[in-house]
């Protein structure tokens, strides 16, 4: 019996460790890749740069215009993150608290949204909407219809707002608050946990982003994301490719999720016990 414990644990030892480096390895050549030149790059001579260029980062980051990308991404992200959260917390909360005409077909038009992988193919008439609304060619049309997409993190704080006591809802209503101030002052702080997780899936979703951004800046170079300015940097001056800028430029892409993710993090671990006493 305890051979046999120690050559399970061997097996899954040896196959989390592989798991591990096909995971890692390609971050790991990606961030020696951005401090090699373009030509040290396409030869691919040496795992290790042979000389270590910082200023791939400086260049990438003001040459290829990754300041501006990196701005329009951080609009885009945050405020679909913000719309996200906010229309799919209050359907969320009424959803779970109240009874109308129409709730069971509401819930079922959510699940499909989620489980039909519809892409490209509502990509023509969501842009023809936007036209209708004189937000074909700026940013604000892609935020709208990523806030829109928000079936995923409806369920996630439905599941959350489930766990929240119905007893604080009759007795804030007892002590005269309405509906809404219930909802703002006692039930959405106590959904911190699922807003942080919900906020962290969000800004993934709309960071990575890349066909919205490119269909509604082809017009507007400089609205361009993060990820399509880092698509185009694969043909530069003279139709050469410049991979360093684009390996620095994915680094440095990296970076913002690692953040959202320090901060949400912090909230996984939060919890409503103790809001209602007695």
């Amino acid at each position: 019996m305890r051979t046999k414990e120690i050559t399970g644990k061997t097996v899954l030892w040896i196959f989390l460790l592989a798991l591990a480096f096909v995971t890692l390895i390609p971050v790991v050549i990606t961030i020696l890749g951005s401090f090699k030149t373009n030509v040290e790059l396409t030869t691919g001579a040496t795992f290790l740069p042979s000389k270590w260029h910082f200023s791939n980062y400086a260049d990438a980051w003001d040459k290829a215009h990754f300041s501006t990308y990196t701005v329009n991404s951080l609009i885009v992200s945050l405020s679909t993150v913000a719309g996200t959260l906010l229309v799919a917390s209050m359907a969320a909360y009424v959803v779970d608290r109240m009874e109308f005409f129409g709730k069971k077909i509401y819930i079922g038009m959510q699940s499909f949204t989620m489980f039909v992988a519809v892409g490209a193919v509502v990509l023509r008439p969501q842009f023809d909407l936007m036209v209708r609304l004189h937000l074909n060619s700026s940013l604000w049309g892609v935020i709208l219809i990523l806030i829109s997409a928000h079936a995923s993190i409806f369920f996630i704080l439905l599941s959350f707002m489930k766990g929240i006591p119905r007893e604080l809802d009759e007795a804030a209503r007892i002590d005269g608050s309405s509906l809404g101030r219930t909802f703002w002052t006692i039930i959405l702080p106590l959904l911190g946990p699922g807003l942080g997780v919900g906020a962290l899936f969000t800004f993934r979703g709309a960071w990575n982003e890349y066909l919205l951004p490119l269909v509604f800046t082809m017009t507007k170079p400089e609205l361009q994301t993060l990820t399509v300015g880092l698509a185009n940097l694969k043909y530069g001056i003279s139709a050469a490719s410049q991979t360093h800028y684009m390996m620095a430029g994915a680094c440095l892409s990296i970076v913002p999720i690692l953040v959202a993710y320090v901060f949400a993090n912090k909230s996984f671990m939060q919890m409503t016990a103790g809001s209602l006493k007695g």
